[in-house]
């Protein structure tokens, strides 16, 4: 039983920091698997593969830049939209071990789905941020994430049944505060949008 709690928190844990920051999340895995930091069960040696941290690495590196830039970061967002939610489920699929087919397909939505959820939010809140005319904002959300993901990475290494009581208290302040993010972006599309009055 502790080892299955301990497998869910995992994968939630891993499936939720995907939708924020997919690099820093694989290269913390494979990382974690070539060196040991923990026990790991066996499926997670698939991660310790040279070209996925090698790779993991590098776009983690182009994505520390690029999410410091106001608009580059939307972009950047807009660019993953698909990336993340996909990387979520395959992560999930792979930290699950043998399963059978309906449960790998499961465990595949489920990592999906919360994925996608924070990518979102993610995404959400930094197209507000974006209509600030100062860029320390979005410089402290970003840094902001990094933490957060790397956090939650080595808890769910460490403590995986905390990372999962995280992930669904990440979840409720998502389903909370997602209305307000949707409402807070079309409030500020529609005011960039609206022409200014011409002068007689």
């Amino acid at each position: 039983m502790i080892e299955v709690l301990a497998g869910l928190g995992r994968t939630l844990g891993f499936s939720f920091a995907a939708g924020i920051n997919l690099y820093a999340t694989a290269a913390l895995l494979g990382l974690a698997s070539r060196y040991g930091w923990v026990a790991l069960p066996e499926q997670y040696q698939v991660f310790d593969n040279d070209v996925v941290i090698g790779a993991a690495l590098v776009l983690y590196v182009v994505e520390f830049f690029a999410d410091k830039i106001p608009w580059v970061d939307s972009a950047w967002d807009a660019l993953h939209t698909i990336i993340r939610p996909i990387g979520g489920a395959l992560i999930a699929v792979g930290t699950l071990g043998e399963a059978s087919p309906a449960m790998e397909g499961m465990v595949a939505l489920l990592g999906g789905t919360l994925a996608a959820g924070t990518h979102f939010t993610k995404a959400g809140t930094r197209a507000v941020a974006n209509t600030s005319p100062e860029p320390f904002s979005n410089w402290m959300l970003s840094v902001g994430e990094d933490v957060f993901v790397v956090s939650l990475g080595m808890i769910a290494l460490k403590y995986p049944v905390l990372a999962a009581l995280i992930v669904i208290t990440g979840v409720i302040l998502i389903l909370v505060f997602g209305a307000w993010i949707v409402r807070a972006v079309k409030r500020r599309w529609q005011a960039a949008r609206t022409p200014y009055p011409r002068r007689m």
